[in-house]
């Protein structure tokens, strides 16, 4: 949309800039509170309404730096899987969009915990667990066909992942509490509302990649064009009709990017060939 694309102009210098590695950094902090002081999180730094009214609005801030688990090599692991993913995204989108995407799921985790509190009396403790392995679903919304190596071995396209942790969630929704189904749906409203209301900088590098694997198609046909070419012929030679550029200097030809074997055809059967394949 035009308009956050303005927001970027006038709001994009203010942007954090390797955001990723702030949030790694406040998981670390988190992990090790959770290790030698296991209480505290939950008495003063949690997403607790009932104490922010009353005047603890640190907890407005502190509850993001929970853990996604207290396993050390599950935690080490998530947090490679979110360094990584995000460095990515910050990169592809740009610093201002993924400023928006993390910051615009803190807030909807912060608005469903103040709706659950105000209308229906509930506190909600919510995390931002879930929101940062969101950062699995936009990747793969943005470039749904890049390979992930699951457990560094088994090649795994993107959008397979993303559907496996997609169907993960709605099992917990159906099966968990209501406290349980806020905070999933909390967690995905950031990738919701940015993937059908911004969706620019995605759209952007969709863009870019589906350009550049067509100049790489276009080259490979190139390469191979030459070296199918007949020994003796002209520098160019129509697949159909056989007539070089020796034959006619004027005749223009072009390479067809969907035949196989980089064939290159003159005007007359560029457009009028059957595709070879």
């Amino acid at each position: 949309m035009k308009f956050f694309d303005k927001m970027e102009q006038k709001l994009g210098r203010f942007a954090i800039p390797n955001l990723t590695l702030y949030i790694v950094v406040l998981y670390v902090g988190g992990f090790i509170l959770q290790m030698t002081n296991p209480g505290f999180y939950l008495l003063k730094l949690s997403l607790n309404m009932e104490r922010i009214f009353a005047g603890e609005v640190w907890r407005l801030f502190t509850f993001v730096i929970f853990p996604p688990t207290t396993q050390i090599l599950w935690f080490l692991l998530e947090l490679f899987i979110i360094y990584n993913l995000g460095n990515t995204l910050e990169r592809m989108w740009g610093r201002f969009y993924y400023n928006l995407y993390i910051f615009l799921g803190l807030f909807s985790l912060v608005l469903a915990s103040l709706l659950a509190y105000l209308i229906g009396g509930w506190v909600l403790l919510l995390t931002p667990g879930n929101l940062y392995m969101t950062l699995l679903l936009a990747f793969a919304m943005t470039l749904p066909d890049m390979q992930f190596l699951l457990y560094f071995i088994i090649p795994v396209k993107a959008k397979y992942l993303a559907i496996f942790y997609v169907a993960l969630m709605v099992y917990q929704f159906v099966r968990g509490s209501w406290g349980t189904r806020i905070e999933i749906l909390a967690s995905f409203a950031n990738a919701l509302i940015f993937f059908l209301l911004i969706r620019n900088p995605a759209r952007r590098v969709q863009q870019t990649f589906r350009k550049r694997a067509f100049d790489q198609r276009v080259r490979a046909a190139q390469q191979q064009a030459q070296k199918m070419r007949p020994f003796g012929r002209g520098h160019h030679v129509c697949a159909v009709c056989g007539r070089s550029s020796e034959d006619d200097p004027n005749l223009e030809f072009r390479y067809c990017s969907k035949c196989a074997g980089g064939r290159e055809y003159c005007m007359e059967h560029l457009y009028t060939h059957v595709h070879v394949e």
